[in-house]
């Protein structure tokens, strides 16, 4: 029986996304030339033996894989790279010396690799590369750009995969932003009190938050996760918000309805692992204290 990876939670992530590779990538960026990636390859290969340190998703993904035991492997993370197979090396090193069981990869040397999403059935795609996540976004795979300058996560949750979303044009639609940026903020609450009973339309990470959902209620009794919709909404359009997660028979432990207030010191307070947002205000905000990640989705981002 060939290998599958039927009802796994999926995540596919680059390099840079899972280990710091700033100053790698610096000597990348300054090459020349049709073979500009020498330098930054044998760079790479001289670093062969030193594990790179953790970027800004490590703490996330380290979380998600100790969901597995011996019993069943419910997360699968795959690197998708735009680095050379030679440079893959040291990332499969770097991972087997963090003892994270990343067995899978695909190394474009330049190329666009979001196109291998489709056949890994991907959950969530994290790069540092923000037109691969648009291209990602595009095809329907929920997928946020990492703000790799984003604060580390914190260490006091070694159980718990905390995990927190903006709501509108993430989890949800962009309809009611759409009625905010035309027409201010009273069209927009009078317009979420008068459809607080319709259900909003799914945003592109409706589809994580449910796989989460379901991972949770698989889960094993050494790992947790635990979400929070962080949002800008405020009382009365907090309603349609939390009715939505209701009709999608989907719960969230933690729901803040921040009215506009800058979201950084509430995350703080949250610590997650990693936050979604399809707003840069709200992503350098929240940078400066928590991993963030840019959703390059909805009106915000045309």
């Amino acid at each position: 029986m060939g290998a599958s990876l039927d009802g796994k939670l999926v995540v596919a992530i680059s390099s840079r996304a899972l280990f710091d590779f700033e100053e790698e990538n610096k000597v990348f960026e300054h090459g020349h030339g049709p073979h500009k990636d020498r330098a930054y390859m044998k760079l790479q290969l001289d670093k062969l033996d030193e594990p790179a340190k953790p970027g800004v998703a490590f703490s996330m993904v380290k979380k998600l894989l100790a969901f597995n035991d011996s019993n069943a492997q419910r997360v699968e993370v795959v690197i998708l790279s735009r680095n050379d197979p030679v440079s893959g090396m040291r990332v499969f090193r770097s991972a087997q010396h963090y003892g994270l069981p990343i067995e899978r990869g695909s190394f474009t040397r330049g190329q666009s690799p979001w196109r291998y999403l489709k056949p890994l059935h991907a959950n969530l795609f994290l790069s540092a590369n923000p037109e691969d996540v648009r291209a990602a976004l595009a095809q329907g795979f929920p997928a946020a750009t990492v703000a790799t300058h984003s604060v580390r996560a914190q260490d006091n949750h070694p159980h718990e995969v905390r995990i927190a979303f903006d709501g509108d044009a993430v989890l949800f639609s962009d309809e009611a932003e759409r009625v905010f940026q035309a027409e201010g903020l009273n069209a927009f609450q009078q317009h979420e009190r008068d459809k607080a009973h319709q259900p909003l339309l799914a945003g592109p990470f409706k589809p994580l938050l449910a796989a989460l959902h379901r991972l949770q209620q698989e889960g094993t009794p050494s790992m947790r996760i635990r979400t929070a919709l962080v949002t800008a909404r405020s009382a009365p359009a907090h309603e349609r918000a939390i009715r939505t997660l209701m009709d999608w028979h989907i719960e969230v432990d933690e729901a803040m309805f921040l009215g506009g207030l800058p979201k950084g010191e509430f995350l703080r307070e949250f610590e997650p692992d990693f936050f979604f947002d399809d707003q840069t205000g709200h992503i350098e905000s929240a940078a400066q204290h928590v991993p963030s990640g840019h959703v390059a989705s909805g009106v915000s981002n045309p």
